[in-house]
């Protein structure tokens, strides 16, 4: 696995969006599927032009 070094701010920030027992693991996994999926509605919205 990919080790990443995080600055203090951006650890308080992914803190603040962890739910009750969520890894860090979880938690970026989730934020990766939402930008993937936010990436693929606006390249298909384009499309519809």
């Amino acid at each position: 696995m990919t080790q990443v070094d995080l600055d203090e701010e951006t650890i308080e920030r992914l803190d603040g969006l962890r739910e009750e027992e969520e890894s860090y693991e979880e938690l970026i996994n989730e934020l990766i599927n939402i930008y993937e999926t936010s990436e693929m509605t606006l390249h298909h919205a384009g499309e519809e032009l």
